[in-house]
């Protein structure tokens, strides 16, 4: 009899995949999706690195070259649809309009600084531009005429950040998020709401504001005004969970929409994030996730009434950059553990937009599914699992782990298409997203686990869900490798240090070896106070620096280590790295250390992904299979 697969290529860890290296590179992202009154949709996407500005029916609205990125912060609130213009962050971080869907985008401010969020008044003839904008460490919100023919004014400079800019439909109100260092926009923000008026210049100015929702140690997110304009919207997380609010902007009076432990918003990481958006006058749609399984639900803002929306999207699980237009028309970016990203219309419930990755074979594609688990103290920790099963009786014996930390920290993992757990899941891995206490998505005190314990319940907690898998017999116990990049790259190092000998092995992308350094050398403004709420302030909590930077305890390694480094990176300095790497050679320890030239905070090139990739793959043989 032919044998078409070798029994050596189905031991678990190598599995033949389609999902190449090379393939990776590809690194498809859906990245925004809006709606026009016309039903067509216009969406951003990002293939090999290039981001391109597309419309549902003419294509490619944007050309190779037009560089397409929010220039504050993370980035994200790249485009602004106001009839037939669009507006969009593009080449030097300046503002661009595109008239008619067609021809190149003209700039109308000028390249100084970096803008991101664009909005303007639902009416297509409101003639001015409200976006985010920083210089020389200064972000504010700025105003210029749709014409650019002015130059731009300061709106609002009184915050250290800003972010959610969004105009009343006659153009009046400005509402927005703000918030002041040390805390993070998870931790303590504010909505603000401001009036505008016109001075003889002819650009509008701010005239008064008062806080209206927010304040300490409570975070606000995403201000949306009723198509009416006589109420705003928005999600607060005073009762613990982050949960919709209306306001009445005649009477002050604020409803709370609903009080289930479900969240409604998701961590204030870039710009231009939407859970939710107005659908009539008296109707949200929203993402509510529990558990990390989201549904798509519509509440009457006069009853509280509840809908689900979820079938009407297809079969999906997890939905992200809600919109809809004046007619209630609405859209979502839409993904599950077996489905790739793509823009789907509800009610259509099909996808609007084509993902490369649409057509892999199914038997590929292992499937996730949100998992809990026990912590070391006894309080339950989330997560979710991908468990290969291909080839399950011809490789024989349990598959290796792949624990994967994600960033942040105060971030979480989804039940999307992920496909970097797809990547090892598809070659024999089972994964292991890790969800450890200090993640979002399971309401306030769960995300408030973090504060000072930076180091002890991600650790932990990882630690904690590879013996589960261990015990229950899922997994091959002498097989263990924790994974992770930037928050997820540090917790990887600790974890090596902490307990040596647990895991076969480790790697670890921009992670953090230093925590004094990270503080004192790091230049990316948006987290240059985050270990203040994560470790404690200096000099008091220079113990705790000590004991959670692996660099100082760096002799308690004595597993192999991958670390990865992009040369440019402002987040975490590639000094961090070249430390690291310099003291396990002094102390003998197996390790591998690449630096990306041209790279950041997360690799953008091609070459670099796919060289990343075949990279670990072979650290990975070398020191977890063939062990």
């Amino acid at each position: 009899m032919h044998n078409s697969r070798p029994v050596t290529q189905s031991a678990y860890g190598l599995w033949k995949s389609p999902l190449t290296p090379a393939r990776m590179a590809a690194n498809y992202r859906m990245m925004d999706a809006r709606l026009l009154d016309s039903g067509e949709v216009v969406w951003l996407e990002s293939k090999a690195g290039e981001a391109t500005l597309k419309h549902e029916h003419l294509g490619d609205l944007t050309e190779r070259g037009f560089k397409i990125r929010g220039g504050v912060g993370y980035g994200g609130g790249e485009f602004w649809l106001n009839g037939d213009r669009v507006y969009v962050i593009g080449t030097g971080g300046m503002l661009y309009r595109l008239d008619g869907f067609a021809g190149y985008p003209r700039p109308i401010t000028p390249a100084f600084g970096s803008a991101a969020a664009p909005v303007t008044a639902p009416s297509a003839g409101w003639p001015w531009v409200v976006y985010a904008h920083q210089y020389e460490g200064a972000d504010v919100l700025a105003v210029v005429d749709s014409d650019g023919r002015q130059f731009p004014r300061k709106l609002v400079d009184a915050h250290g950040f800003v972010a959610q800019p969004a105009i009343s439909p006659d153009g009046a109100l400005l509402a927005y998020i703000a918030w002041d260092a040390p805390a993070m926009p998870w931790d303590s923000a504010t909505l603000w709401l401001a009036s505008l008026q016109t001075d003889a210049t002819g650009l509008p100015y701010v005239v008064g504001r008062q806080a209206v929702a927010g304040g300490p140690d409570i975070s606000v997110f995403q201000p949306e005004f009723s198509p009416d304009g006589t109420r705003l919207a928005y999600i607060s997380d005073e009762a613990g969970w982050w949960q919709p609010y209306v306001r009445d902007l005649a009477t002050g009076t604020v409803t709370r929409l609903a009080s289930d432990e479900a969240e409604y918003a998701t961590p204030n990481w870039v710009q231009g994030l939407r859970t939710f958006a107005w659908r009539d006058a008296h109707t949200l749609v929203l993402v509510r996730s529990q558990g990390m399984t989201h549904r798509l639900v519509s509440i009457d803002t006069r009853t509280g009434v509840q809908t689900d929306l979820t079938d009407q999207a297809g079969d999906y699980t997890d939905f992200r950059q809600v919109h809809t237009n004046a007619e209630g028309d609405c859209i979502v970016i839409a993904s599950s553990s077996t489905r790739p990203e793509a823009v789907v219309r509800l009610d259509a419930a099909r996808p609007v937009s084509a993902n490369p990755f649409a057509r892999m074979p199914q038997d590929v594609i292992t499937p996730c599914a949100p998992v809990t688990w026990t912590g070391y103290d006894g309080e339950t920790v989330h997560g979710l699992l991908l468990v290969p099963a291909r080839y399950t009786v011809a490789s024989g014996g349990k598959p290796p782990l792949i624990v994967m930390v994600h960033g942040g920290p105060t971030s979480h993992a989804r039940q999307t298409f992920n496909m970097d757990a797809q990547f090892f899941a598809s070659r024999g891995y089972a994964v292991l997203l890790v969800n450890h206490r200090g993640s979002t998505g399971y309401g306030k005190a769960y995300k408030d686990k973090h504060r000072g314990q930076w180091g002890v319940y991600d650790v932990q907690d990882s630690v904690a869900g590879a013996r589960w898998l261990a015990e229950s017999g899922q997994i091959d116990p002498e097989r263990r490798v924790i994974y992770g990049g930037s928050a997820g790259g540090y917790t990887v190092l600790q974890s090596l240090v902490d307990l040596p000998g647990f895991w076969t092995a480790g790697v670890s992308l921009y992670g953090i070896g230093n925590q004094f350094t990270l503080v004192s050398e790091a230049t990316f403004k948006f987290e240059a106070h985050y270990s203040e709420t994560l470790l404690g302030r200096l000099p008091e909590a220079s113990a705790v620096y000590r004991e959670r930077s692996p660099l100082f305890n760096v002799e308690k390694i004595s597993d192999p280590v991958l670390l990865l480094q992009g040369e440019d990176d402002d987040v975490v300095p590639r000094s961090q790295s070249d430390q690291m790497a310099a003291a396990l050679r002094a102390r003998g320890v197996p390790h591998e250390y690449v630096v990306y030239p041209g790279e950041g905070h997360g690799w953008r090139k091609p070459e670099t992904i796919e060289a990343s990739f075949a990279t670990t793959l072979k650290f990975l043989e070398r020191y977890v299979i063939y062990r």
